[in-house]
């Protein structure tokens, strides 16, 4: 296995983001939006730094991660200091995967190490913010220990999510 990729098996490799990778990943992006319908405006969907993903998390305690198979991105997902969130906390940002990638626990794997990753770069708490037409996501975050917010924490730019979530990566009650 290469040095830095956590998983490579079956075709599929979880690798750090190149800068190369930013339009395959605005497209899995908006691809997924509208495969389930969801909002087009004041979401990820037209944010201008969803087409500058690496370019954003350059300089940050932040990573992207993507899964790649046969030579194309067809998934991802990260962690950053998104503004306005509590010291200590990150948000969990463009996690979505394509079809292809779906039913492989493909998702889990990236998103637990994510997590993890964060974890290790001295994140105390992650949040996220979706929508209820990813209700299969929201049962996952909820089965990894994320927890309902009544509103949004942070100022992530996007109105279009009503769902909102933060999960403590500490075992401490006091990293809630």
């Amino acid at each position: 296995m290469e040095k830095n990729i956590p998983y490579n098996e079956g075709g599929y490799m979880i690798r750090p983001m190149k800068e190369s990778d930013n339009n395959q990943i605005a497209s899995l992006v908006r691809c997924v939006v509208d495969e389930f319908g969801a909002s087009r405006t004041n979401s990820v969907y037209d944010d201008p730094a969803t087409d500058h993903v690496y370019n954003m998390f350059q300089g940050k305690n932040a990573e992207y991660w993507v899964i790649e198979h046969a030579g194309k991105v067809v998934g991802g997902c990260g962690f950053y200091p998104t503004e306005g969130l509590p010291d200590g906390c990150a948000e969990m940002v463009k996690f979505y995967l394509l079809p292809v990638a779906r039913g492989k626990h493909l998702g889990a794997r990236i998103f637990d190490m994510v997590a993890e990753r964060a974890k290790a770069a001295g994140y105390t708490s992650l949040y996220l913010e979706t929508v209820p037409l990813f209700a299969k996501a929201v049962a996952m975050y909820q089965a990894r220990g994320f927890h309902f917010l009544p509103v949004a924490i942070g100022n992530t730019g996007h109105s279009a999510p009503s769902i909102f979530m933060r999960k403590s990566l500490c075992k401490e009650p006091v990293c809630q």
